[in-house]
């Protein structure tokens, strides 16, 4: 999962870069601080620099304490004030696109650091220090994107022929995008209507903070309410059990059943929260020019529009129907044979029995091949993986005191055989009081093209939720953590490779739906006998629910019933399952927020990715031809490359919606689970 100011740092100043990596300026030999990374993972301690060098979160350090982010935040607005002069006075050519290249990064280097830190650093303070300066930075973007002067500067040079045929490919996409960006923010509007979208967009921002917040909060209810046997699965605090999440892969129906109910019970503020939230957004998207928000957040996306979404998804879900519910029945008789007295098969079911029913299947118990992949021996594979398929390796390295806000956290170097350091990798790996129950990858500083002709490194953070590890054994993964981990690796791998010439399209920093494809790809070769002999896992059908229900809170407004209905009508229309009474799914759907009318593009971007890992990876999974091919195609472009026209340049095609689909349904076949696991 992407994560990071998507639209707290809307476009226009928000995001990315992307540069060729020629002869990487910033190149060094091997360090003396690096070491192997899988010793760094199966150790107990992360190594701090003998010199015990003070300084701030990610090396920054204004960053040593909570109130440095004021100071980081000033001297960022005071940079983008003189830029913005700067390009207000500037005459059209390449230097105006570089000076809002230069804008979006001065912002984003303190937003998106913070909109990490808000929600994972242990200290309190920094949280809410890191917050503020996130909607601070946020509102004046918003402001930015209105500012009609600054908007005319790129006016102008869009409109010089002769400057613009003399442009570069990527220099003219990334003109045009800033543009694109001021003018889904409403810079065409009349000035009472321009302050009506900031206005709305800063609205926005709140709320999805106040939305994303409510999404983890765990319920209580009164521990006499629930059988004594069952209260110990659940935190007691007091007379109460709090119940922070679904127990999905509890053996036990009858807890499935209670953290279902209870985590799940509709919250009136949150509900609001929710109503509101698309409410706004679908007043904005009609404000500047848009029918409704999902044509809005659909544009320069693979899809484009909501009615090639409603294709792709209900051909897909014809094509599932009949698969879905031989699934269904077989899940049906096995909770029969374990629970004979309540066989009718439940929301609450489907997770757990579809793990049993693969694990009968392939006869595999987790408890055979746990032990054998331990984090560090999988960190050791991905290491060796990209070696051999990008000529890239992961070295951790020594931290300094300061830098990193756990003491669990792991730093890696990555380093290209020919061209160097690459960039860092900041792995918060563990569990933690307060750390949110998410797998995410966030963007904390693009690369780009300095002035002075180096090459900023870019940094991420990739955050999991695997148990630490104890004085007898390292940290075990079970399937899903180790096809997590491949996952968030793939987005790790886009932003370091990703070396784009401007921050604004740099690595991930392009359409959702593409976004998604290198860590999809990443659990195909998770799932590779070949890689780590692992069984594939079945793609989700929930998936199209949850997808489809999207698109139906953000098309058309008002809308014809509550959230809570149209959530009843498409469950049961298309998952197959019936909807629990007294239950809002919709107030825990976190993706509403970050994925708001893009759902869809974890299956898009699926579906991209199994048509070219079966047309160039699947015979050999460490072809190293192939792996500089993905590198240059589809890795190296960020977003400032049209992502159609990189998937035709991987794939020597341009897919149709039915390929997309076709390539989904294919992977559910007998024979491609069968060559994936058994051979």
């Amino acid at each position: 999962m992407l994560a990071g100011c998507r639209r707290a740092l809307p476009a226009a100043l928000g995001l990315a870069l992307r540069g060729r990596a020629a002869g990487v300026p910033g190149r060094r030999a091997v360090s003396t601080s690096w070491c192997p990374v899988g010793a760094a993972f199966d150790a107990k301690q992360q190594r701090r620099s003998a010199a015990g060098r003070e300084t701030g979160l990610f090396d920054v350090p204004e960053l040593s304490c909570p109130e440095g982010f004021q100071e980081a935040q000033d001297k960022a607005l005071q940079e983008s004030e003189q830029l913005v002069q700067k390009a207000c006075s500037t005459p059209p050519g390449p230097e105006i696109v570089m000076i809002f290249d230069q804008l979006s990064d001065a912002l984003c280097r303190v937003a998106d650091l913070a909109d990490f830190v808000k929600i994972a650093h242990p200290d309190f303070a920094f949280r809410e220090a890191a917050e503020e300066a996130c909607r601070n930075i946020g509102t004046v973007v918003e402001k930015l994107n209105t500012d009609v002067e600054l908007c005319q500067s790129l006016r102008r040079l869009l409109a010089d022929e002769v400057v613009m045929n003399s442009l570069d490919p990527e220099t003219r996409r990334v003109a045009e995008l800033f543009m694109f960006d001021f003018e889904i923010s409403g810079i065409h509007l009349d000035e009472e209507k321009r302050k009506k979208a900031v206005d709305l967009n800063v609205r926005i921002l709140d709320l999805c903070n106040e939305f994303l917040t409510g999404t983890h909060l765990p319920n209580k209810i009164d521990k006499r309410a629930l059988p004594e046997h069952i209260r110990s699965n659940f935190t007691t605090e007091g007379n109460y059990l709090e119940v922070a999440g679904l127990h999905a892969d509890c053996p036990n129906d009858l807890v499935r059943e209670a953290a279902y109910k209870i985590f799940l019970y509709p919250n009136a503020e949150q509900l609001s929260c929710l109503e509101e939230l698309l409410a706004s957004r679908n007043s904005l998207a009609q404000l500047v020019g848009y029918d409704t928000f999902a044509h809005r957040a659909l544009q320069g996306t693979m899809a484009k529009n909501p009615d090639t979404v409603t294709q792709f998804l209900e051909k897909l879900s014809d094509q599932l129907s009949e698969r879905t519910q031989k699934d269904f029945e077989m899940m049906t008789k096995m909770k029969a044979k374990l629970n004979p007295q309540n066989s009718k098969l439940m929301p609450w079911d489907h997770p757990y029995y579809s793990g049993v029913l693969r694990a009968e299947r392939y006869n595999i118990d987790p408890g055979l091949y746990c032990p054998f992949f331990s984090l560090g021996a999988c960190m050791e594979g991905l290491n060796s993986l990209f070696s051999q398929l990008l000529g890239i390796s992961l070295y951790a390295e020594q931290t300094q005191r300061g830098e990193v806000w756990s003491e669990d956290v792991r730093k890696l170097a990555v380093v290209h055989e020919n061209e160097g350091l690459l960039g860092y990798i900041y792995c918060d790996f563990f569990q933690r009081p307060d750390k949110p129950h998410q797998d995410c990858h966030f963007t904390v500083r693009g690369g780009r093209l300095r002035e002075n002709g180096e090459y900023q490194l870019p940094v991420v953070v990739l955050m999991l939720s695997l148990p630490p590890s104890t004085r007898n054994a390292p940290t075990l993964l079970s399937p899903g953590m180790m096809e997590n981990l491949f996952h968030e690796m793939g987005h790790a791998m886009h932003s370091m490779l990703g070396r784009t010439r401007y921050q604004h399209v740099t690595g991930t920093r392009c359409p959702t739906d593409f976004a998604e494809v290198p860590s999809i790809l990443m659990e195909y070769f998770a799932n590779d006998y070949r890689v780590v002999n692992q069984f594939a896992r079945h793609y989700k059908t929930g998936q199209v629910f949850y997808s489809a229900l999207d698109q139906i809170y953000h098309g058309k407004h008002p809308l014809q019933k509550s959230t809570t209905e149209i959530l009843k009508e498409t469950q049961e229309k298309v998952y197959g399952l019936p909807h629990v009474p007294n239950t809002a799914w919709q107030l825990r759907f976190s993706h509403l927020v970050g994925y708001g009318a893009k759902y869809y593009s974890y299956l898009m971007s699926r579906a991209v990715a199994s048509m070219v890992w079966k047309q160039c990876f699947a015979h050999n999974p460490f072809d190293r031809a192939m792996g500089e091919r993905y590198r240059r195609e589809m890795l190296a472009h960020g977003g400032g490359k049209e992502p159609i026209l990189m998937v035709q340049g991987m794939l020597q095609k341009s897919p149709s919606v039915e390929d997309f689909v076709d390539a989904l349904v294919s992977d559910l076949d007998q024979d491609f689970e069968t060559f994936i696991t058994d051979s």
